[in-house]
């Protein structure tokens, strides 16, 4: 039975604990500190949190003792911009702005990704971290560029179940790239999204696609889904082509994807009316579940407000449990909500919540 939340905000990070078959709100960690990213490794059970503290910069903390306890770890940072050779030149800050992605490989080797696109891996628990500069220092880094924020970020690492050198990563804005060799090589695999915002002869650029969020069905890791800035798309073939889906109503834009676990054709978005509008439409938030492959979707909006809700639910407020029982959405406006019918119907379990910037189920 899934038993805990954790929910990663603006002014800490809070559990949330099942007690007598009660969700009840705990007390922070790092109180009044931004929380942008939350982890828990299964191989080792360690808790993860990554911190954004403006000019004392990120932080990464670690508990091994189930948030008992918690010890600061070293974060990822840059290297010294080299002053000789063709990167001398790059306009990229070398300088960590956010931890916006973590994930962890069966093989123990920890992943995280940031703001500039850096990625980062520790093979020693978070102790250390080392720039996969294989991806850093390819050509087409150059053109990325920042979607909402001021330079491209890597929000989405999958790796894949069945083998940890295979990994998958999505870039606001630059695609999805994969490597198969433990970070060693790259390809970009982006063929079939398109970047509606673009000029036409530069639409359909895998180096500028805008990838909002990446999710793998762990049951069958060939099936991926992902929320596009100008769509809704599925990936059977491993990500090497994306299919977009017919827009849904009420709209097809919006943040975060969650798959089933082991259903490969289902999983559940989170619209919002539009770029320009990132609220809900009408005024009613809702989620949208597909049970077949995204030919089809059904609102679930029992128990979420139906009306004057203006509520966006970024790309990571959005987790399903694995057993895809429960899920669990929390909001920019610091509303939290759980689901354990697989999103039929909704509880609220706060409204009150400093904006939340990442939900996990476990």
């Amino acid at each position: 039975m899934v038993d805990r939340i954790w929910v990663g905000t603006r002014k800490g990070l809070f559990a949330v604990q099942r007690n007598q078959g009660q969700w009840q709100l705990g007390k922070p960690a790092f109180p009044g500190e931004p929380v942008t990213q939350f982890m828990v490794d299964a191989k080792s059970g360690a808790w993860f949190a990554a911190l954004r503290l403006g000019h004392f910069g990120v932080k990464l903390w670690k508990s091994i003792d189930e948030g008992a306890s918690w010890s600061e770890v070293a974060a990822p940072a840059f290297p010294p911009k080299p002053s000789e050779g063709p990167i001398k030149d790059d306009d990229t800050p070398w300088s960590v702005d956010v931890i916006w992605g973590l994930a962890a490989g069966t093989d123990g080797r920890l992943w995280a990704g940031c703001i500039p696109a850096g990625l980062f891996t520790s093979d020693d628990g978070g102790a250390s971290w080392q720039l996969v500069t294989s991806l850093w220092e390819r050509p087409e880094r150059r053109e990325w560029m920042g979607g909402g924020y001021d330079h491209a970020g890597i929000h989405s690492i999958v790796v894949d179940p069945r083998d940890a050198k295979h990994v998958t990563i999505a870039i606001s804005c630059g695609g999805v790239w994969q490597t198969h060799d433990s970070g060693a090589t790259w390809t970009n695999t982006s063929e079939g999204m398109v970047a509606d915002f673009m000029p036409p002869e530069r639409r359909e650029d895998p180096n500028i696609q805008d990838v909002h969020c990446l999710a793998q069905c762990q049951s069958a890791p060939d099936v991926l889904w992902a929320q596009h800035h100008g769509g809704m798309y599925r990936s059977t073939d491993g990500g090497l082509k994306w299919n977009r889906f017919a827009a849904p109503q009420p709209s097809e834009f919006g943040f975060p994807v969650a798959a089933h676990p082991s259903q490969p054709d289902r999983a559940w978005f989170v619209p919002a009316h539009s770029d320009a509008q990132r609220m809900p439409a009408d005024g009613r938030l809702i989620v949208n579940e597909t049970r077949d492959g995204g030919a089809s979707f059904t609102a679930l909006g029992d128990g979420l407000p139906q009306s004057d809700a203006y509520h966006l639910v970024y790309r990571h407020g959005l987790d399903a449990s694995a057993d895809g029982r429960v899920l669990v959405m929390g909001s920019t406006t610091g509303g939290l909500w759980v689901s354990e019918d697989a999103g039929t119907s909704w509880k609220c379990l706060s409204r009150d919540l400093p904006p939340i910037a990442v939900v996990r189920v476990g």
